[in-house]
């Protein structure tokens, strides 16, 4: 059994896995903007959204707790997803592929966190469990590995086209949710 590095016999570089600390390493690129996994995000925010409609109830004797967490959870979420949607400005792109003459933003939510606009639909979809049903829990839960592989491939691209972006991951550890991950 080989150990986490691979062997490298000179014609191909070493890679130890997707899950790995190589940003988007061996990940698909899904179409040359990343359009396969905005395509994978609509289906997962539709099912969350679904599940939150369909499913069932929480018991009544939680819902007053489970508001008041929704409602928290849910500003904080919503001003996450505010604030890295503004800190992107008119380089905001449903796409994981950066613009090709956008800049690095690492100032406001991106000085915080690397992935504001991820975390705060977690937190906005948790929210949105609390509020409605614990079936929405399922593709939320479905959800923290696909935004993993979501940001390690697009911190390939961001790589490729910052010199900087690695230092900047140095600076900015937490990658979705301040001081958590």
């Amino acid at each position: 059994m080989e150990s986490s590095q691979s062997r490298n016999d000179g014609n191909e570089s070493p890679s130890t896995g997707a899950f790995d600390d190589e940003p988007g390493n061996r990940l698909p690129e899904l179409g040359g903007r990343g359009e396969g996994w905005v395509a994978i995000q609509v289906v997962l925010i539709l099912a969350i959204l679904a599940c939150g409609l369909r499913g069932p109830r929480w018991p009544q004797a939680l819902r007053p707790a489970l508001r008041l967490a929704a409602a928290v959870n849910g500003l904080a979420g919503g001003a996450l997803f505010v604030a890295g949607g503004a800190g992107l400005g008119r380089q905001l792109t449903p796409f994981p592929k950066p613009l090709q003459n956008g800049q690095l933003r690492d100032r406001g939510a991106y000085g915080v966190v690397r992935h504001p606009i991820y975390g705060g639909v977690l937190m906005l979809g948790l929210s949105w469990a609390l509020l409605t049903s614990p079936a929405v829990l399922a593709p939320i839960v479905a959800g923290v590995p696909f935004f993993e592989l979501k940001s390690r491939r697009e911190e390939a691209w961001l790589e490729e086209q910052h010199p900087g972006y690695a230092a900047y991951r140095e600076r900015v550890p937490k990658k979705f949710l301040p001081l958590v991950w």
